[in-house]
This record gives C-alpha cells, structure tokens and sequence, in this order.
C-alpha cells in the first residue's frame, strides 16, 4: 500500500503472521529475464510470493540466490524445483 500508481500485490504466509508484497504493474517488461534476490530463505513465503508476482508481469525466471538459507524451516521445498536456488550460507 506504500507504492504509487498501478501496483500488483501477492499475499503470503511467513512463519507467525502474513503479509503481502507489491510491484509496479510496468515494474518489468513481459519476457524479461530475472532472477529473485532475497536476504533469507526461512519458510519460503516471501520468495514463492516474489516467484509468483513477478510471473503476473510476464516475465521469465530464471532461478533465485538468497543470502542465508534456514534449513530447518523448510523453505527450499517449497520453491519450484527446476529452477535454480544458489545459497551463499546455510544454518
């Protein structure tokens, strides 16, 4: 609720509460290749979120990097399979 103009917004569960990200909806042009950057991989609500909002734009992904995964969480189970996930730091 915090962007002007034409936005996209994904709600998703983290591990205690919920919450919701927003994009611009001219934010990527409709066959760019992105990857998903994230500090923490925890139970993976922000990145499937971010996955799923950025696919609304049209856009190819191909893989995501996280900074620290949390591996007890279970949060890499969650993220579709096929595409890449590169860890710099598991706990």
């Amino acid at each position: 609720g915090k962007l002007p103009g034409q936005v996209l917004r994904e709600e998703y569960t983290l591990e205690y509460r919920s919450d919701c990200i927003e994009v611009h909806a001219d934010a990527l042009s409709a066959g760019a290749r992105v990857a998903i950057i994230d500090d923490v991989l925890a139970t993976g609500g922000t990145l499937v979120a971010a996955l799923s909002l950025v696919r609304r734009l049209g856009v190819d992904v191909v893989g995501a990097g996280v900074l620290v995964e949390l591996d007890g969480l279970g949060g890499r189970a969650r993220w579709e399979a096929h595409l890449p996930l590169h860890t710099e730091l598991v706990f």
